[in-house]
């Protein structure tokens, strides 16, 4: 019998029957440790709005090239707004995935105290209420985030408030991946998302438009992690595996290409991280032997990464 990811409802966790919200913290933990993803049912982002989002992105990606990169600026950062198509990269691999994006970045106020931190928002003008939906859906994947990072802290013998303090006003991104039809791309050498791990926190992935997404099972062999319309795929990341000691470990996943040369692919997720001036560090509950990373800040950690798959100059 093949593996599957488990599916767990997050109502069960908001539930006011203390069993009912003891077992949900438990298989979440569970199902983080044992495939490093669940599939997320019963959260607060409501199926119209992802249909919504997903209408303005394509409309975006379906823009003469030349449009797009209006809005691909060296000032951005490939932190916000497009990075276009062959660019990212995973680590270990020669050849850049067979995608581009779309990055809308946590909005503050010029007061904020991060906000020496974080790039500007852009926003296409080609297209009708962009950012209202995408800042409205952001919005709900960060408030089904925290609900998770409360479940999570309890599980590792943390006060409720503990990681949903560390993201709070967080550096987390929403990016929308387009990867085009492969037909006429070198599929041999190249896939449309190569084998990585997530760097943040967890990463909530919301009804992507077609298969394709694989999870490194624990014996070495690639799992399927398939999702229907109502449902996110949760993964734990780097930063998540750093400050837990590997207990809940980042699980290298990829996309692959398609058998029809022909389809197209969109998915959307919401990558959680800490705000930058949070320290990456071994909890108490997860030390075991020793602690296997030294502390580090979560920009600078960010930054390395970041670089690492060419997002990122060397030279910030």
């Amino acid at each position: 019998m093949q593996r599957q990811v488990p599916t767990l409802n997050l109502q069960h966790f908001i539930s006011e029957d203390q069993h009912t919200r003891s077992k949900f913290i438990t298989d979440l933990r569970a199902g983080l440790v044992e495939y490093g993803f669940i599939i997320l049912e019963g959260h607060l982002v409501d199926q119209q709005q992802i249909d919504l989002a997903y209408e303005k992105f394509q409309s975006f990606f379906h823009l003469p090239l030349e449009t797009k990169l209006k809005y691909a600026k060296p000032e951005y950062k490939k932190q916000r707004g497009y990075i276009p198509f062959g660019l990212e990269q995973a680590v270990g691999y020669d050849h850049p995935d067979l995608k581009e994006f779309w990055h809308v970045g946590r909005e503050i106020t010029p007061d904020h105290h991060f906000s020496k931190y974080y790039p500007d928002n852009v926003y296409p003008t080609e297209v009708v209420n962009f950012k209202e939906i995408t800042c409205d859906i952001y919005e709900k994947m960060d408030q089904t985030s925290t609900l998770l990072l409360e479940a999570i802290s309890i599980s590792l013998e943390l006060d409720p408030s503990f990681l949903p303090e560390m993201a709070k006003d967080g550096n987390s991104i929403l990016r929308c991946i387009h990867y085009p039809p492969t037909k006429g791309e070198d599929t041999n050498n190249r896939v449309r998302a190569a084998a990585h791990g997530d760097i943040n926190l967890i990463t909530l992935l919301v009804g992507a438009t077609d298969s394709g997404l694989e999870l490194l099972d624990r014996d070495g062999s690639w799992l399927p992690v398939n999702s229907t319309p109502g449902q996110i795929v949760v993964d734990s990341g780097d930063m998540m595996s750093r400050i837990t000691n590997e207990v809940l470990p980042a699980t290298i996943h990829r996309v692959v290409n398609p058998d029809n040369d022909a389809s197209a692919r969109f998915s959307m997720p919401f990558f959680v991280h800490p705000h930058p001036e949070a320290t990456l560090e071994c909890l108490p509950s997860c030390i075991g032997d020793g602690a296997k990373y030294p502390p580090i800040n979560a920009q600078e950690f960010l930054f390395k990464r970041l670089k690492d798959i060419g997002l990122m100059p060397e030279d910030d």
